[in-house]
C-alpha cells in the first residue's frame, strides 16, 4: 500500500519541538520533507547548530512517521542552521503576538495603567497557573521542592516551567542538570533551556561562577521584568516561581507583575523554622502584596532508618501548626532522604532517579493536590504569549 504523503506531512508537521514546545510546521523548523520509495527524508532548520534537542526531536519525528505508516528505520533526519530570513520568521512567530500587544498599548486604547512592563494586562482565559514557592529562611529545601514538584507535575501530563527568582542563591539549573545557556533569538528574545521536560530561566546563566551578585532592589525588579517579557515561555500549565527566602524586593516585584499567583510556603518541622516561615506567609497576606496563600509544604519531616523506623530529626508538628495558625492546609510532608540531596548535586532529581522512593511519592501527592485544588489563576497576557 503506497504511503499517503499528505498524511506523513501532517504528522511530521505536528511534531512538537522539545525546546520551543510548538510544532515544527508552526515554527518553521520543518524546512524540507520528501517521501520516496516508502522512505522519508526530513530536513530541519534550527536556530543553532547542533540543535540541543536533536536526539529527542529525531525520536519524535521517527515515532510520528511510524504512526503515518513509514518504517522508522527508513527515516532520515537532516539538520542545518537557520538562515537570517528563517530566524526572523521564527522570531515573529514566537514574539509576534507580544509585539502586536505592545504596539496596541503604545497606541493607547484606554487600558488602565499597570506595572512598568510592556504587557501588564490580565487575560481572563489564561490557562497558566503561577505557583510562588517561598520560605522564611534559607536551608529548608525550597529549591529542591520547586524542582521536584515541577517534575511531578510534568508526570501528570502538564507543561511546566520554572523561573528561578532566587537571585542570590540560584541553584535550579544545577539541580535540573542544565548545562546549556538560553538561546538568543534576534534582539530581545530568549528560549530557556529544558531538562526533564521542565523549562527554566535563571540568573545562573548570566553571572560568572566566581562572581557575587551585588544588586539593589531596582536592579532585581528590572531582571524580573526582563525574565517575564523577554523569555519565550509558551503557554505552560504551571509556572513555578522559586522565590528568595524572606520578604524582600523580589516578593514585592512578584506581587506587582503576578498579582494572582498562588503562594506555597516551605518549612521544616521545628518550631523555630515555623516562626520564621510565618513571616513569609504574613508577607503574602500583607495589603501591599495581597497574594493568595494556598498551603504549607513541610520538608525534612522524618528520616527512615535501616531498621524501618521513622526518626523525626528536626522535631515534629511545625508544618501542621503553621498551617493551622494561618488557616490553610498542610498539603504534604517530604521525608529527609539522601537521594534528594544527591539528586540536586548531580542534576538528576530524586523524582527522576527513584520514582518509587518515599520522597518521590510525597512529591507526587503534593502535585496531585495542586492539580486538584485552588482557583484557576490568571497571569499577565505577555507571560502567556511569549
Amino acid at each position: 500500500m503506497p504511503v499517503d504523503e499528505a498524511r506523513v506531512r501532517r504528522a511530521i508537521g505536528d511534531v512538537r519541538d522539545p525546546s520551543l514546545r510548538r510544532s515544527l510546521a508552526e515554527t518553521g523548523l520543518l524546512a524540507d520533507l520528501a517521501v520516496h520509495d516508502d522512505a522519508l527524508t526530513v530536513g530541519i532548520a534550527a536556530p543553532e547548530s547542533p540543535w540541543r534537542q536533536w536526539p529527542e526531536l529525531t525520536r519524535r519525528i521517527k515515532a510520528a512517521a511510524a504512526g503515518a505508516g513509514i518504517d522508522p528505520e527508513r527515516v532520515e533526519v537532516l539538520g542545518r542552521p537557520m538562515n537570517d530570513d528563517e530566524v526572523e520568521v521564527l522570531y515573529r512567530v514566537l514574539k509576534g503576538p507580544q509585539a502586536a500587544h505592545e504596539n496596541a498599548g503604545q497606541a493607547g486604547h484606554g487600558h488602565a495603567a499597570g506595572p512598568s512592563t510592556s504587557a501588564p494586562f490580565m487575560e481572563p482565559d489564561a490557562k497558566t497557573r503561577v505557583l510562588g514557592i517561598s520560605s522564611g529562611k534559607g536551608g529548608v529545601g525550597k529549591s529542591s521542592v520547586t524542582v521536584n514538584l515541577a517534575i511531578s507535575l510534568t508526570k501528570l501530563g502538564h507543561e511546566v516551567a520554572i523561573l528561578d527568582a532566587d537571585v542570590y542563591g540560584f541553584s535550579v539549573p544545577k539541580m535540573l542538570g542544565i548545562t546549556d545557556d538560553p538561546i538568543a533569538i534576534e534582539r530581545d528574545l530568549m528560549i530557556p533551556p529544558v531538562a526533564h521536560d521542565v523549562a527554566c530561566i535563571s540568573m545562573d546563566y548570566f553571572v560568572p561562577e566566581d562572581k557575587a551578585l551585588i544588586w539593589r532592589g531596582p536592579m532585581l525588579h528590572k531582571a524580573l521584568e526582563e525574565f517575564l517579557n523577554n523569555v519565550y515561555w509558551g503557554e505552560p500549565d504551571y509556572l513555578l516561581f522559586d522565590m528568595p527566602p524572606g520578604t524582600g524586593d523580589v516578593a514585592l516585584s512578584m506581587a506587582q507583575y503576578l498579582p494572582r499567583a498562588e503562594m506555597y510556603v516551605v518549612t521544616t518541622p521545628q518550631a523555630a523554622a515555623q516562626r520564621v516561615a510565618k513571616k513569609s506567609a504574613q508577607m503574602a497576606r500583607d495589603p501591599k502584596i495581597n497574594l493568595s496563600l494556598a498551603g504549607i509544604i513541610e520538608n525534612m519531616s522524618w528520616f527512615t532508618g535501616d531498621d524501618g523506623k521513622r526518626y523525626e530529626l528536626f522535631g515534629s508538628g511545625g508544618g501542621q501548626s503553621l498551617a493551622d495558625d494561618l488557616g490553610v492546609p498542610l498539603i504534604g510532608q517530604i521525608p529527609l532522604v539522601p537521594e534528594l540531596r544527591e539528586g540536586g548535586d548531580i542534576g538528576v532529581p530524586v523524582t527522576i532517579a527513584d520514582p518509587s522512593s518515599e520522597a518521590s511519592l510525597a512529591f507526587e501527592g503534593i502535585a496531585k493536590w495542586v492539580e486538584g485544588h485552588g482557583p484557576r489563576r490568571i497571569v499577565p497576557k505577555g507571560l502567556k504569549l511569549i
